[in-house]
């Protein structure tokens, strides 16, 4: 019998990773899990909790604490903190500013990447999205996809976004700095840094509308399953 279908989708901020990597996954019936929720969910925890989030050493005490728990449906995924939804709560301006730093901190990054390997370890096949998929999180998986865009592209789309949701109204070139601080801190940490796997398939959507972005990715599951 052939194992279940891995697919990992990994990426900077606003490449497009979680509508492309849902699209994938509802294309080939797969399960879909948004790691970067739980490191959401996992610095919401610590804004609530009054963590100092300057200090690494005080978010790793605590990061074993918090009960995080995915639902991978791709038409209605999910992100529970403690019981609690959070799926609004994860993505405010607040959580934003701090994700990075509380992703840095290593204990956070094991404890996560462990839940996020069980959780592709039991599914019947996943497209599981990130910064670290196909490097650490599952560097066995069947096909890598590095999704990447234009900086300014990414900006204008997340800032559309945001103010489509009510969730910001930055303006774009402040958004674009926003995204280049988070690539920056993503890609120079020392625990799992956002790099794109030796056997990914680099795949520029610059120039793609959503549909299409998709549509390439799936060609690109299909080719190399």
């Amino acid at each position: 019998m052939k194992r279940a279908l891995v697919v990992a989708i990994d990426g900077p901020s606003g490449s497009g990773k979680s509508s492309v990597s849902k699209g994938v996954a509802e294309h080939f019936s797969l399960a879909y899990l948004d790691t970067g929720a739980m490191y959401r969910a996992m610095t919401w925890f610590m804004l609530e909790q009054g963590v100092d989030l300057a200090d690494p050493a005080a978010i790793g005490a605590l990061a074993d604490r918090p009960v995080i728990s995915s639902g991978t449906d791709p038409r209605a995924p999910t992100i529970s903190c403690n019981g609690v939804d959070v799926g609004e709560a994860i993505r405010s301006t607040e959580v934003t500013a701090a994700v990075s730093a509380v992703s840095a901190v290593p204990e956070v990054r094991h404890r996560l990447v462990d839940l996020q390997r069980a959780e592709i370890g039991a599914s019947s096949g996943i497209v599981a999205e990130g910064r670290d998929i196909g490097t650490v999180v599952a560097p066995d998986a069947d096909v890598k996809i590095f999704l990447i865009a234009d900086p300014a592209v990414r900006a204008q789309r997340r800032a559309a976004e945001n103010q489509q949701t009510r969730r910001s109204d930055e303006s774009v070139a402040a958004t674009e700095a926003d995204l280049q601080r988070r690539d920056k801190l993503d890609s120079q940490r020392k625990a799992s840094p956002l790099q794109a796997a030796d056997d990914a398939h680099t795949l520029d959507a610059t120039h793609l509308d959503l549909a299409q972005t998709i549509a390439a990715a799936c060609e690109i599951v299909s080719e190399n399953d």
